[in-house]
Parts: structure tokens; sequence; C-alpha cells
């Protein structure tokens, strides 16, 4: 540990020079990295000097409790070196947590991506219902949302949607809501009154700068064509909705919500970025994990990850075991409860694998 502390602190003063040096100061982009690199290790470096200035103190009121001879002084001293000595543990174990690796991704905006599963139309209607629980858990953190492919039923429920959410850290506190939701409630079409299961897949992805994915010309091919609405009708006489295909992985995305061609192509290649990163960030964690299903916020979709059931007004989130009986406020998006013990067994997990 303290080999390590001491590269972060040399690494943190180096960065500080190079901030200073006009030759880099001109450089916008290496400011920016320089910036960015000092923010993430700025906590951690001050926690180590405070660690040691304690340390100081420590050392100086243990030499005072052995210089003296008044018993009073020295009930005080020893006080105040228990205060000391309980700062200093608590300040180590922050230390230590945040010594932890983060994930590179978790303080980028997410493009989500929720697709009606089994179930015909229920899980269309289910996918409306978790496309408005999330915009609803974005309205209470005071991110902006913004759609960017929408695929309605005639219903009243989703086939498909995409949008993204904007807003500090949300890859975070999201990235562990990828998988298969699973909704079990009696239809209203069922006259005999028996339970459905349907579900619905949660994709989400980190958002993907130009400087993270590449996407050459050459790569893609672009399509534009008349958004439409229900049975295919035309909404608009100008041909503005944009696919766009990117060549070597034969992915695909298409946006057709804004009224500019040019707005949506944007759109549509910041989705095909996102992609393309998350297939790069699952290979690499497939490469380094061993047990790939220890791993939490995977992004792997073959398990179901969280049940909704309408009867028993039971949400059970089966990767921490957590059960609550408050359904009509998770679908209002109060899924933070979740959301925390998701990050807590995160962090369980990478502190054991740092540990090991």
């Amino acid at each position: 540990m303290q080999k390590r502390t001491e590269e972060l602190e040399y690494r943190f003063d180096l960065i500080e020079s190079q901030l200073k040096n006009p030759e880099i100061s001109s450089n916008y982009s290496k400011v920016q990295e320089l910036l960015k690199e000092h923010s993430s290790i700025k906590e951690k470096v001050d926690l180590i000097r405070l660690i040691r200035e304690i340390e100081k103190k420590i050392t100086e009121t243990n030499s005072m409790v052995n210089s003296s001879n008044d018993e009073d002084l020295n009930i005080l001293i020893e006080e105040e070196l228990k205060e000391l000595e309980l700062k200093k543990l608590t300040l180590n174990k922050k230390l230590s947590n945040l010594m932890i690796p983060k994930d590179p991704n978790d303080n980028k905006n997410v493009i989500m991506e929720i697709r009606a599963g089994t179930g015909g139309e229920e899980a269309g209607l289910f996918t409306s219902n978790l496309f408005r629980m999330y915009i609803r858990y974005a309205q209470r953190q005071g991110w902006q949302t913004e759609i960017i492919n929408l695929n309605e039923t005639g219903v009243g429920g989703i086939k498909e949607v995409v949008f993204q959410i904007n807003g500090e850290d949300a890859y975070r506190y999201l990235k562990h809501e990828s998988g298969i939701h699973r909704v079990q409630r009696v239809p209203l079409t069922e006259s005999s009154g028996r339970i459905h299961t349907s579900a619905s897949t949660v994709a989400v992805l980190p958002e993907a700068a130009e400087i993270d994915i590449e996407i050459k010309n050459d790569d893609i091919q672009i399509d534009i064509f008349h958004a439409s609405g229900h049975g295919g009708q035309n909404v608009q006489k100008v041909a503005t909705a944009v696919r766009i295909t990117h060549k070597p992985t034969g992915i695909v995305s298409i946006c057709q919500d804004e009224r500019s061609q040019f707005k949506n192509k944007t759109k549509a290649l910041g989705v095909l970025r996102s992609r393309i990163l998350a297939i790069e960030t699952q290979r690499h964690h497939d490469e380094i994990s061993q047990n790939r299903k220890s791993q939490v916020g995977s992004g792997d979709r073959s398990g179901r990850v969280r049940t909704y059931n309408f009867p028993q007004n039971r949400v059970t989130d089966h990767r921490i075991s957590l059960t609550t009986h408050n359904l009509t406020e998770i679908l209002d998006g109060d899924i933070q409860d979740f959301i925390d013990k998701l990050l807590e067994l995160e962090q369980t997990i990478k502190s054991q694998q740092h540990t090991s």
C-alpha cells in the first residue's frame, strides 16, 4: 500500500507541474486529459496527506504522554490519542475503498434500450412500465432524458425504446439494471383471472464519445427513410429518419425522433459508438474474469435479474435476494434501495478481488 500511495503522490505532483508548463497548457486535449486524471486522484492524495498529518500528531502526542508527570494532563492526552487513532482508522478505511479500481465508465451518461420479450402485447405494456420507471427515476435524480428511437404497439405498449439519460454518475447508478426483467400479472383480456408471465430486456450502455470509439466513414452504411407511426403510416413528408449499419460488426442504430436528419444522424452515431464500446468493454471483462457469473453489471442479458409480481405487490431482485412490497412506488421510479444494494455488492466483489 505504501508503494502505491507514494506512486500516486508522485503522479499527482507531476500532473500539477505539467499543468503549469506553458507548452502543455496550450494543448487543449492534453490539458483536458490531465485535468480529468487530476480530478480522479485528488481525493486519494488529499486523504494520504491527511493521514500522514494525523500520524505525525499521534507520534507527537505519544511523546507528550511519556514526558509528562501530570496525571490529569496525561488523561486528557490519552483521550486525544484515542480520537486520533480512531480518525486514522476511519480515514485508512476510506482510502482503502478509494484505492479499489473504479469502473472507468461510471461517470458517463447512458444509453438505455428496453425491448419487449416473451409475452406478446403484455410484454409491450410491461416495457412501457419499465420505460416510465426509468424516466421517473431520472427525474428524481435531476437528470435529463431524451428519446432516440421509439417503436410503439397499437395498445399503448412499446416494442422497443432507445433513450439517453444525461446526469452525474448516471452509468454508475444504472448499469446493474441490465438484464431480463420479468412481470407476473393478470392481463386485462384474461377473463379467467390467470396470471401471465412476460419479460422485457434492459440494456444499459455507457455513452461513448468520439475519443472513446472512432468510427471510420468507410465502415458504416447510412440509409435515410421516412419516420413511421402505427401501421407504417408516414408521420413526416420529408425523409429524416436515419439507419446506420456498422459493417465490421453488423450493429444497426436507428434514430427517427428528431425532425432534423442531421440530429437523427448525430444521435444514431452516438448510440452506435455506445454499443461498440459495450462490446469492447464486455470483451475486456471476459478476458480478465475467470468466473463471469460472479460479476455484477456485466451486461449479460441471459439471466433474470428482477421480478415484478402485481398480485402480491412484490418486487424481487434475484441477484441480491432483496424483496419489497411496494410495486407501485417502484414503478414510479423509487428504485434507489435496489441500486444501493447492487452497488454494495459490486464494491464487495471488487474489494475481494483487489485483496486476493
